[in-house]
């Protein structure tokens, strides 16, 4: 029977289960770039050039292999931009008898694809993604015990299966998560390790070309790109990450220092989030550090669990709930994205180096993004799906199954809780513990009101006071509500008022420098 092998852009791996059994010498593999999967949001350049880069590189790879295959490039002038025009002229070429694909990431792919086998008259096989530890009827699983979800636990089990950082029974060190001991701020004297970046080869300029000549209007700089788009170039990133930076990942994870945008993070995300490194050998990685006495325990604790627990996690939340999850908006959030979201125009220093960073590298590490621009959107009260298309939009290792609960959820709170346990609230207090922005801010942290107050500061209290209905009974949250309800009603007044005034931008703060 003759099989038409379906590989998406973010399943770039070799063992992935559309192509196991692939018969040779009658199987054709089908891999097409299109304008429909570039646009959908107004993704960051060098997002594209990985990802268009990358395909090539992994197409040359099935043919050095013998395999037969099906490429439609982005430029090719017969593209139709579709997917699924360009799979039905594939189907008119090579005449299959079925298709075979893996199960997608995305939900609007997964509609997509579940017109096909109507819409071709021939069976269409959805294969379980193997690319991750859990599955989606595992997830469904554990989640359908349960009154509510929360990572800790689904991530304990996953430990307990896979026998990750685990003696016998008894989780390694004696305790399930060290995250107490990864919150140290950055000593001022500490040089980070230069990271491993890649020198774009031929494939990849022209690459670079096409996509500066075709999106010059998206959001980013196109160079300095230095992304792996190989997987023997993305195993040479994991190794580094692991030689040189893992051992104080933990102890660092949180901080955040103006012109340091990688620190000892891993930035291999984008290489786990298109295939080109499995979350399986990046984990047994790390424990073998471990192992070895290379690297602490609540440094590779830390790191595992954010693979093993909270990416298998987000990705269990959304083929759960999904479509309806999108559509949520718990706090009633609706104001809409400030300008300085893409320009990174604005007088508060660490938006400012935080936008600044993204628009260079394409990423920011996840305090950046659930600390700075996250808060800054959750105390503000910025409306979730123009959060959620910018963070779509700008981060390399960005695709919706793990950006949207991220973001809907861990961010903004819109899902009410059922993916963290309270909003990620923050003044400017935590922001200068943990970072160097401060220092040369024009706003003054320690103030709490007036022209020179640092934003965070208001906005913090303004947000316990416009929710105070929706948040009083998180018993998380009673601290800062036990605070809040010691203030005079004078006071929460003149919050308010200096809260809106920024806001609606009467003092111009959101404008330029």
């Amino acid at each position: 029977m003759k099989s038409l092998r379906l590989v998406l852009g973010d399943q770039l791996t070799h063992s992935l289960s559309a192509l196991n059994g692939l018969d040779p010498a009658q199987d054709v593999v089908f891999m097409a770039e299109v304008a429909q999967e570039t646009t959908y949001v107004p993704h960051h350049k060098q997002k594209i050039v990985l990802i268009l880069s990358a395909m090539r590189h992994f197409a040359e790879e099935l043919i050095s292999e013998g395999l037969r295959l099906h490429y439609v490039r982005l430029e090719d002038p017969a593209n139709t931009g579709s997917f699924t025009s360009e799979l039905a002229r594939a189907i008119a070429l090579h005449q299959p008898d079925r298709l075979i694909a893996t199960e997608p990431g995305e939900w609007r792919v997964a509609q997509m694809m579940g017109e096909w086998s109507a819409q071709f008259g021939m069976p269409l096989e959805i294969r379980e993604n193997n690319s991750f530890f859990c599955s989606r009827s595992r997830f469904a699983r554990w989640a359908d015990e349960r009154k509510s979800y929360r990572m800790e636990f689904f991530y304990r089990e996953m430990r307990r299966e896979t026998g990750l950082l685990m003696q016998d029974d008894k989780p390694e060190g004696g305790e399930w998560n060290f995250d107490k001991e990864n919150r140290k701020a950055l000593p001022a004297r500490l040089d980070s390790p230069k990271r491993r970046r890649f020198e774009p080869d031929a494939a990849t300029r022209e690459v670079m070309t096409l996509v500066g000549e075709r999106f010059a209007h998206h959001f980013g700089d196109l160079e300095p790109f230095g992304w792996a788009v190989t997987r023997a170039d993305a195993l040479e990133a994991l190794e580094h990450f692991i030689s040189a930076c893992l051992p104080l990942y933990g102890d660092y994870q949180d901080a955040m220092k103006v012109g340091e945008p990688f620190l000892y993070h891993s930035i291999i995300s984008p290489y786990l989030n298109c295939g080109l490194l499995t979350a399986r050998e990046v984990c047994v990685a790390a424990e073998r550090a471990f192992r070895a006495g290379h690297a602490p325990l609540n440094a590779v604790e830390g790191f595992i669990r954010q693979i093993l627990g909270w990416r298998e996690y987000v990705r269990g939340i959304y083929w759960r709930h999904m479509p309806d999850y999108a559509d949520t908006n718990a706090l009633d959030a609706q104001r809409p994205l400030p300008e300085f979201f893409w320009s990174g125009d604005t007088r508060m220093n660490c938006v400012a180096q935080v936008v600044g960073e993204t628009r260079r590298n394409a990423y920011a590490h996840h305090i950046q993004r659930l600390m700075i621009t996250g808060n800054f959107a959750l105390l503000a009260g910025l409306q979730p799906r123009a959060v959620e298309e910018w963070y779509l939009a700008v981060y390399i290792d960005a695709f919706d199954w793990v950006e949207l609960p991220n973001t809907h959820g861990m961010v903004l709170f819109a899902d009410g809780g059922m993916l963290a346990s309270k909003p990620y609230a923050a003044s400017g207090a935590y922001i200068n513990r943990m970072s160097d922005y401060c220092g040369s801010c024009a706003y003054d942290v320690k103030e709490k009101s007036g022209e020179k107050a640092c934003p965070f500061n208001i906005l913090y209290w303004h947000f316990l006071i416009e929710n105070h209905a929706r948040l009083l009974g998180n018993p998380r949250m009673a601290m800062p509500y036990r605070t809040l309800e010691k203030m005079s009603a004078e006071r929460r007044a003149q919050i308010t008022q200096e809260a809106l005034a920024f806001l609606d931008g009467g003092d111009n703060r959101l404008g330029a420098n």
